[in-house]
């Protein structure tokens, strides 16, 4: 006697996918937008992988990386390189303050403190910044995939007039000094935050210290 053992539907399977990703989305919610995209197609694709795989006969776990590869397929990459860049980063900004980390959508951060980046109210570089900016601009000349942005912030002593264009003048002079050793101005993206995303409490100087920050962000792109 032969027992037949039937497989899921193909709907029900594609409902528990779409389950899955609405939840992967929510947990997507404490990120910031730049670093949500590439974690939700990331995430998206693998379970669409995933039902796929299971409804057409395969297997769901192969399914899952090939979704995930197409999820993240138009968003960013942390290759070797990335990875050899972060290490050596952490490594030359020792004792500068400085917070190198790789966020959740795989773009190499650069969190750098106003202590040695900017004199208050200003936006002209400090020598110490220079410093940072000069080994990473060098390990970028032969990456033509990378892509940066950079992003000015404020605390909230002085009006929005005062602070949005100064946010901004800081992200420009990054860009700036970085056109100066040799990286394309049509590869890196400047904006300014004003005092509209602190990381502390506006309330205590060492949270307006920890607010008044430049960050840096460098992404390799998937191929197309």
């Amino acid at each position: 006697m032969t027992t037949r053992i039937q497989s899921k539907p193909a709907h029900r399977l594609a409902a528990v996918g779409i389950a899955a990703s609405i939840l992967f989305v929510a947990g997507c919610a404490d990120l910031s937008p730049r670093e949500r995209g590439t974690a939700q197609g990331a995430g998206i694709g693998a379970v669409a992988g995933a039902v796929i795989g299971s409804a057409t006969g395969g297997n769901a776990g192969s399914g899952a990386l090939i979704g995930g590869v197409l999820g993240a397929v138009g968003g960013n990459l942390w290759s070797k390189r990335m990875e050899d860049r972060r290490i050596a980063l952490e490594q030359s900004t020792r004792g500068t303050n400085v917070e190198v980390s790789r966020t959740a959508d795989n773009q190499l951060k650069l969190n750098i403190p106003n202590d040695i980046s900017f004199d208050t109210g200003s936006y002209t570089i400090k020598p110490q910044l220079r410093a940072v900016l000069d080994p990473f601009a060098a390990s970028l000349r032969d990456d033509p995939a990378a892509r940066i942005a950079i992003i000015g912030h404020t605390d909230n002593v002085g009006s929005d007039a005062v602070n949005n264009p100064l946010s901004v003048e800081r992200a420009q002079s990054v860009r700036d000094y970085l056109t100066t050793r040799g990286i394309s101005g049509a590869r890196v993206e400047t904006a300014g935050r004003g005092e509209r995303e602190p990381v502390a409490d506006n309330s205590t100087e060492s949270g307006r210290a920890k607010n008044r920050r430049v960050e840096i962000f460098l992404r390799e792109l998937a191929p197309a």
